[in-house]
């Protein structure tokens, strides 16, 4: 399972969306109440599931066509391509 994204402005502006919809959450629970945590789901749709699954698919995002592994006699190890 990937968690990369298409392309690097398409994953940071899930990263926006999710963080912002995160932060605003909880910021606006005292003036809108438990109505605020409505957008909790919002968070995790753009997260597609949790921060730490975003971070892995920044990662796999930035490194795509970068990294490759070989893996020769039950020993793995990443190179750099190009």
């Amino acid at each position: 399972m990937t968690f990369a994204s298409a392309s690097l402005p398409r994953h940071l502006l899930r990263g926006v969306i999710g963080f912002g919809s995160l932060i605003a959450a909880f910021a606006l629970l005292p003036s809108v109440g438990p109505l605020s945590l409505l957008l909790l789901p919002v968070t995790l749709l753009a997260f597609r599931g949790c921060p730490t699954c975003w971070v892995i698919g920044l990662i796999e995002t930035v490194s795509r066509g970068r990294l490759q592994r070989d893996c020769v006699d039950g020993q793995c190890k990443l190179t750099s391509v190009g």
